[in-house]
């Protein structure tokens, strides 16, 4: 490929891998968008869910400072998360990934034989991919349980807004 097409392909693909990315903090709006989810299952047990694209990373934050704002909001202390699922791949957040493929082959027509060795060098443009993670909590007032899955819910929006 000529240098100035390749420029423009990567060019391209680059500005649409950009075009995905994890939106501002806020509920969700429609069922495929972005943002916030909660449901309560019983008085002090609730499941709350982020939905973004790209790095896992930042959107389990952004779970856990729902699940923190809406401890505070009804009133409670501290939230235990007694559940937690995360849904996206390690790479979520994509990218340029190069690869490279080499392959053998042979073949004969009549008299005439021929072989070779291929090398193959590729670039994949994926974009962000989708990436959740549901919590269920438990929330209480008082004294934190003396458990790594406790959180204080002060402490948890205080180390996480504005992200």
């Amino acid at each position: 490929m000529p240098l100035r097409p390749a420029l423009v392909a990567l060019t391209a693909a680059l500005i649409l891998g950009g075009c995905a990315s994890l939106a501002p903090y806020g509920p969700q709006v429609r069922p495929d968008g972005q943002g916030f989810a909660e449901q309560r299952i019983e008085t002090n047990r609730w499941r709350v869910t982020y939905r973004g694209v790209g790095d896992p990373g930042p959107v389990a934050d952004r779970a856990l400072l729902r699940a923190a704002e809406l401890t505070l909001q009804n009133g409670d202390d501290w939230f235990d998360v007694t559940q937690r699922w995360i849904d996206g791949r390690p790479d979520s957040a994509g990218g340029v990934r190069p690869s490279l493929s080499i392959g053998a082959g042979s073949s004969s027509y009549g008299r005439y034989r021929s072989s070779g060795v291929g090398v193959g060098v590729g670039l994949n443009f994926e974009g962000p991919s989708p990436t959740s993670t549901t919590l269920e909590i438990i929330t209480g007032r008082g004294p934190r349980p003396d458990r790594s899955s406790a959180f204080d819910a002060r402490q948890v929006v205080d180390a996480l807004r504005g992200r």
